[in-house]
């Protein structure tokens, strides 16, 4: 499995992906799932992709060279929308070689792909790529995108991040919410790929590969857990109060003549009644 998180923020953008792939408890691998597209000065950007891993491959491999139905490559868009397009098209095109031969072994044709950046002469921008290839982008009210496990590092994002969120604070913030899919999903590990991006630097100058050893990531965690038990603690108990007679009651469902106490059962009142019959 996979979780990729990847923010739009009014300072640049944010990118995390976790490197963990596995089709079986017993069939575990490392596989890095960000991948860079660099010409220092006209642009950077950056793909992410979750699901089957023969696809996500044979995406990486094809996108460099590929040419939309504009005449365009990610190399030569004049922005990231068209170079978006030419990333969906380039799935269709996997999907339209692959698909059918999957199916029939029962694989479905599975894919998900974060892919931003920015291209001189324009703002940063973040599309989320479908397996048909149609995408959508962030805007201000939708500040992140997650693919892959993303359930549990959900809340923290919610919770913490907004378009004028500062990098570094975004950093974190991500780091939490892999944390917390690392402690839910075994099918998520790491190590893990962080690039961060500033406005207008048409360059990567912030991008790490963060391992068991990174010592941030584990004070991270381990001051996040401490402080999350902290707050538990120092919250109230709940105030059981009794309520007014006949208010706030549970639905009670009828109880079973046959394990009402002290109930003789069917068969011994039959008998019972058969002997009180006899002595008359």
């Amino acid at each position: 499995m996979t979780y990729c998180v990847g923010m739009r923020l009014e300072e640049g953008l944010v990118f995390l992906a976790d490197s963990r792939t596995n089709a079986g408890v017993d069939q575990i691998g490392t596989f890095r799932k960000l991948s860079v597209f660099e010409n220092p000065g006209d642009r950077v950007m950056v793909m992410m992709t979750a699901g089957n891993l023969s696809i996500s491959q044979s995406i990486r491999e094809l996108i460099g060279d590929f040419k939309s139905a504009n005449g365009y490559t990610i190399w030569t868009a004049p922005n990231l929308y068209e170079a978006a397009r030419a990333v969906g098209e380039a799935l269709r095109t996997v999907h339209e070689r692959e698909a059918q031969a999957l199916t029939r072994f029962g694989i479905d044709f599975n894919q998900a792909i974060i892919f931003g950046g920015q291209v001189a002469g324009e703002r940063c921008r973040l599309f989320q790529i479908y397996s048909a290839g149609n995408f959508i982008e962030s805007h201000a009210e939708s500040t992140y995108f997650q693919i892959g496990e993303s359930k549990y590092g959900k809340p923290i994002l919610d919770r913490v991040v907004t378009r004028v969120t500062p990098l570094d604070e975004a950093a974190k913030c991500a780091l939490i919410s892999m944390d917390s899919t690392l402690r839910s999903n075994i099918s998520v590990g790491l190590p893990l790929d962080m690039l961060v991006y500033e406005n207008n630097s048409l360059a990567v100058t912030r991008f790490v590969t963060i391992d068991e050893k990174n010592q941030y990531f584990q004070m991270l965690r381990s001051t996040w857990g401490e402080q999350l038990k902290r707050i538990f603690e120092g919250i109230e108990a709940p105030h059981w109060q009794a309520m007014p007679h006949n208010a706030h009651q549970p639905v009670r469902m009828p109880l079973p003549l046959s394990t009402t106490p002290n109930a003789p059962s069917a068969p011994l009142q039959s008998v019972a009644q058969q002997m009180a019959n006899n002595q008359q």
